[in-house]
């Protein structure tokens, strides 16, 4: 992706009237695109042929029966990589973390000049240990487990949501909602989910709200959203909490078209992201604003937030020179305590190692497109095992699939 196709991708998730933009903007959202996805880093990576010949587990599991067991507890190797296998096939997992779905989005238009990112998604059966095609939902998660995803159907907003169960491949129930609903998130204990609320789709592009990309005007975001419900799953009850996307400098929504809320570590509280400083903004479950807790002032960018006993957080691009590295810092201070040969981090597996994308040494230079695989980098040792192959398109899923993770 070249700088134009990254800014052109930019804007049309941001609130971008058919006006003049102010100088510097381009270079604000870029910068904020660059908190939010995978950085271009230029340099190579060297990875010893020890590293990359490390064992990793091959899924050995139960065949038939009654057994209805989620496969990633039936499997319970530290570690099931598929160096393999890119988008992969099989169950991957890594300490306390399994790999439980990954998607692909397509740009597809609409009667009247419109546009929606539509997801397909690579959803782990927990029945058979592999992962099965779908563009049924428009947008899910996955609870802390692996059992259950919350799902959402049709055109977003969506007025209801489904628990799906990941082993009979069913909607145990759907729970109705007063507002439109564009994104679900688990809090961490699985008790709850928060929904964010939209007025219009996330997604979708309109031919009536158009943008300039180098000097041609197409379809654009029109961010809506207007709150979060907290929901209930015992009960199926929720309340609803408006808070629109705030406005910033110049008149601009500070915000992308989508901004969804998600929690806070220890589930006392939910987030949003914001362009500008301290990028998050925190509301208690009532409602009410509050400050950011004391172990997430330095979080920023990466997926991985902190480890799960909250004393290290994932940092950002530390690599110098040609070198490919990524910083872990501690949580309370800030400071760098390792750094990791890896170019993203995305989730722990415990709390001394991560899930991460790494970058192909030969793909490395800035040019061209970039490919990742999949590894699990230890803090401490930097040893590195590869969980799937590096990151490509394919005929079920014709983009470069993104991951979601959930515990085992």
């Amino acid at each position: 992706m070249n700088v134009d196709e990254l800014v052109r991708d930019t804007l049309r998730e941001t609130a971008v009237d058919s006006v003049s933009v102010p100088a510097g903007f381009a270079d604000r959202v870029l910068a904020v695109r660059r908190r939010r996805r995978s950085r271009r880093i230029a340099g190579t990576a060297v990875v010893t042929a020890a590293v990359l010949a490390a064992a990793v587990a091959v899924p050995l599991l139960d065949g038939g029966g009654d057994d209805v067991r989620p496969a990633s507890e039936m499997n319970k190797s530290d570690i099931i990589g598929h160096p393999d296998q890119s988008p992969p096939r099989d169950l991957i997992a890594a300490g306390d973390t399994v790999l439980s779905a990954f998607w692909v989005y397509k740009n597809v238009k609409q009667p009247g000049g419109d546009s929606i990112y539509t997801r397909t998604y690579g959803l782990l059966n927990q029945k058979t240990g592999k992962y099965e095609k779908t563009k049924k939902w428009a947008y899910l998660d996955i609870a802390p487990g692996s059992r259950t995803a919350a799902v959402l159907e049709g055109e977003l907003p969506a007025k209801r949501i489904g628990l799906l169960d990941l082993v009979t491949g069913e909607v145990e129930r759907w729970i109705p909602m007063d507002h439109g609903v564009g994104g679900v998130e688990f809090s961490p204990d699985g008790k709850k989910l928060v929904a964010t609320t939209y007025a219009k789709n996330p997604d979708r592009s309109f031919v009536d709200h158009k943008i300039s990309v180098n000097g041609k005007d197409e379809p654009g975001p029109d961010p809506s959203r207007t709150g979060f419900s907290v929901v209930d799953l015992g009960s199926g009850t929720s309340e609803w909490h408006k808070v629109p996307l705030p406005k910033a400098e110049f008149g601009f929504l500070d915000a992308n078209s989508r901004e969804d809320f998600d929690w806070s570590h220890d589930g006392s509280l939910v987030y949003a992201h914001t362009m500008s400083k301290p990028f998050r903004e925190y509301y208690g479950l009532d409602g009410d604003k509050a400050a950011v807790p004391a172990i997430e002032k330095h979080l920023t960018y990466p997926e991985a937030g902190l480890s799960p006993d909250g004393k290290l957080a994932a940092g950002e691009f530390a690599g110098e020179g040609n070198e490919i590295a990524v910083a872990v810092n501690d949580a309370r201070t800030g400071k760098r305590v390792a750094k990791l040969p890896a170019q993203q981090l995305l989730a722990w597996a415990d709390n001394k190692r991560l899930i991460a994308w790494g970058c192909d040494p030969k793909k490395c230079s800035g040019k061209g497109e970039f490919r990742n695989q999949l590894l699990l980098v230890t803090v401490g040792t930097n040893k590195v095992v590869p969980l799937s192959d590096f990151r490509k398109a394919s005929d079920d899923y014709p983009g470069r699939w993104s991951p979601i993770f959930s515990t085992r």
